[in-house]
């Protein structure tokens, strides 16, 4: 049986922070919301993750890993981390506060 304590802590490991682009920002209306995820999370850690963080009824999630891409500053080559997102689609009447109201 996991606590409350532990399971907020592994939570928090999960869903590192919400992406915020143009294309996430047009999901917003459709109620769909984007996070990096840890990249060996599934999709039961996230949805469970995604409905104790943020007290919401999550419908469907849809997961893909992106390929790390090779990044150049002048001569030097480095690389740009993999990395693995998450789509949330939340039940009718649900939201995330994602903006703070100021």
């Amino acid at each position: 049986m996991i606590n409350s304590s532990d399971f907020s802590r592994s939570s928090a490991q999960i869903i590192k922070y919400p992406i915020i682009t143009d294309k996430a920002t047009r999901l917003l209306e459709n109620n769909q919301y984007s996070f990096v995820v840890d990249r060996y999370s599934n999709k039961i850690t996230i949805k469970s993750a995604i409905e104790y963080l943020f007290n919401v009824k999550v419908i469907k999630i849809n997961t893909c890993r992106l390929p790390r891409k090779q990044k150049r500053v002048g001569k030097y080559v480095g690389w740009k981390p993999q990395y693995k997102k998450a789509i949330v689609t939340l039940s009718e009447g649900d939201i995330i506060n994602l903006f703070t109201d100021s």
